[in-house]
């Protein structure tokens, strides 16, 4: 009985920390994200307080004289072929692939939240005209819809973000929308209609606190996959502009150098699949934790 009042008493948070610890993989990804975070915030302190002495003379300062030269004890992950230090402009990267990544996600889950929202809460012509334009922008690749509108836009941090928030949006919808089918129609909604509530109220305060649970790991993975659309369109050349260092940029530049240097090319690489699988098996971690078929 004593076990049985406690698992009852357990929040919703919890009880989702006590089976997300549970999976070993999911939180070492969980380790790594926390850790890429740590190191993205450390370096934006560290230009603030340094007044930018580390990122110039460290990250992208040339030393044409070393270039390619192999990682050693001094330069641990080698020079470049620029002969900029590989390590210290990885730790610089981390920042814009992973805040880059975040920030449109979080907008395609705004947009996509309010589009998702209306179109399953009002249904009928509504929901026709919302979804059937989000099917349109889902029978394109989102990394070919996020090329054309940064190759129309123009290349820059903002038109980058922009290009990555619109290629989620449709994602996002889809997923509030289904929640919004499932739950709509049940008890409490009914009886918040008959108690007077708004439709504003109704969706905001109680429809969608309802449908957190796959909104959150849709979150997860499509932040994985923005930062996987980011270094593709500054592998093209349509992302983050040279020298600011960035790891589909720094791959860029360094391919026709992988004979003469392999650490240019494989370490970038390395650091957006570690990032990627991290934030990847932390989402299917969430994913297994919030499931209501697994409480049991």
């Amino acid at each position: 009985m004593k076990t049985s009042d406690a698992r009852k008493q357990r929040t919703l948070a919890a009880e989702t920390w006590r089976r997300f610890r549970k999976n070993k993989l999911a939180l070492a990804g969980m380790i790594v994200l926390i850790t890429l975070v740590l190191i993205a915030l450390s370096t934006i302190v560290i230009d603030l307080v340094t007044d930018n002495a580390i990122y110039n003379n460290y990250v992208i300062k040339q030393n044409l004289r070393l270039r390619l030269q192999g990682p050693s004890k001094a330069h641990l992950f080698g020079l470049d072929e620029f002969g900029r230090d590989v390590l210290m402009r990885m730790l610089w990267a981390v920042r814009y692939s992973l805040f880059m990544g975040t920030i449109a996600i979080a907008l395609s889950t705004v947009v996509g939240v309010v589009l998702g929202s209306i179109a399953g809460y009002y249904g009928k012509v509504t929901d026709n005209i919302i979804m059937r334009f989000m099917d349109v922008l889902l029978a394109i690749p989102s990394m070919l819809l996020a090329t054309a509108i940064v190759a129309a836009l123009g290349t820059s941090l903002t038109n980058v973000l922009i290009a990555i928030a619109i290629s989620y949006v449709p994602t996002f919808a889809r997923t509030v929308r289904a929640s919004v089918l499932t739950i709509k129609d049940q008890e409490f909604i009914e009886a918040a209609r008959a108690m007077g509530a708004s439709d504003f109220r109704i969706i905001f305060k109680y429809i969608l606190p309802n449908s957190m649970a796959p909104l959150i790991v849709q979150s997860t993975l499509g932040v994985a996959g923005a930062i996987l659309s980011i270094a593709g369109l500054s592998f093209l050349g349509l992302g983050i502009q040279p020298p600011t260092p960035e790891w589909g940029s720094m791959l860029s530049s360094a391919r026709s150098y992988i004979r003469e240097g392999w650490h240019i090319t494989v370490i970038p690489g390395l650091g957006i699949m570690i990032t990627i699988l991290a934030l990847n098996v932390m989402g299917d971690g969430l994913r297994d934790a919030l499931d209501p078929r697994l409480k049991n």
